[in-house]
């Protein structure tokens, strides 16, 4: 069996190699996997297990004559994709062939995938759905919003550009010059712009080199929409210190743990942070500060 390991894709781009012989070892650390173990082989490994599962009566095909591999042929799904068998046959094999998202889409339909399938054959393509709505138009949905005020600690819920939407009393109470009052409920800008935020946060720099890296590997997907890409080019005018680590291009995933705080009434506060995304909108965050 092979082990895949996908990262930012771009595109379906590879050069070709040579096809592992029936006696191929599997994997170990002795015996790494083939070359060809490579998001595009991935994905047409994906699509070919896929099209064998499908039967012609599921699709409204007559079965026909006696079929010497199961499910559909390749023709066949290329028909009701409406695209060239050849180029159908290429991603199933592989090849270096781009494949767009509107092409995909046709692909998810033909081979009736599930929700959960067919946002597989995206991630592995690097794509995104164009059936997926878009999460900036999308309202926060009320239980969401509603939550934050069930939870007894501090409690907030952050868009995609990390806009606060919604937060607690506690949250208020924690975040002076952010949650409370008249302020840019924005989380970046409050980290880098307010003087505040550089006496509550404490080891400050540490802190916010790891939210600019967080940042990066989070709004991956969307650097070029315009608010994500507005409030970058905002953000590296008004701070110093957030261009110089946005230009470093560190890239870390947002982790909780330990968070601690210099509150100018409370004194030293420390929280263990931990982080949910909601299904089906994991462009928006519920992150909850649990108290030492």
């Amino acid at each position: 069996m092979y082990q895949y390991k996908l990262s930012n894709y771009s595109g379906i781009s590879i050069t070709p190699h040579a096809q592992p012989s029936s006696m191929t070892t599997q994997p170990t650390a002795d015996h790494p996997p083939p070359l060809d173990a490579t998001p595009a082989r991935a994905l047409g490994d994906f699509i070919r297990a896929h099209r064998e599962r499908l039967s012609p009566q599921a699709v409204g095909l007559p079965p026909g004559p006696r079929r010497r591999t199961p499910g559909l042929r390749r023709e066949e799904v290329a028909q009701l994709c409406g695209v060239s068998p050849t180029w159908y046959t290429w991603i199933e094999q592989g090849r270096p062939v781009s494949a767009s998202a509107d092409a995909l889409a046709r692909i998810a339909v033909a081979l009736q995938l599930s929700r959960a399938e067919r946002a597989y054959l995206f991630e592995l393509a690097a794509q995104r759905d164009p059936a997926e709505p878009d999460p900036a138009a999308a309202d926060a949905p009320a239980t969401l919003l509603h939550t934050v005020q069930l939870v007894s600690s501090p409690a907030y819920v952050l868009d995609r550009q990390w806009n606060a939407l919604a937060w607690n009393e506690r949250a208020a109470e924690l975040f002076v010059g952010w949650l409370d009052g008249a302020h840019d409920r924005n989380l970046l800008r409050y980290t880098f712009t307010e003087p505040a935020a550089r006496t509550l946060i404490v080891d400050w720099e540490t802190r916010a080199r790891r939210l600019a890296a967080e940042f990066r590997a989070d709004s991956i997907r969307h650097l070029g929409d315009a608010p994500t890409r507005a409030l970058i080019d905002a953000l590296s005018a008004a701070s110093d210190e957030f261009a110089r680590y946005w230009a470093s291009q560190d890239v870390g995933g947002r982790e909780g743990g330990r968070r601690e705080f210099n509150h100018p009434r409370d004194g030293r506060l420390v929280y263990d942070q931990i982080t949910f995304k909601p299904a089906h909108r994991e462009d928006l965050k519920l992150v909850v500060l649990v108290r030492e």
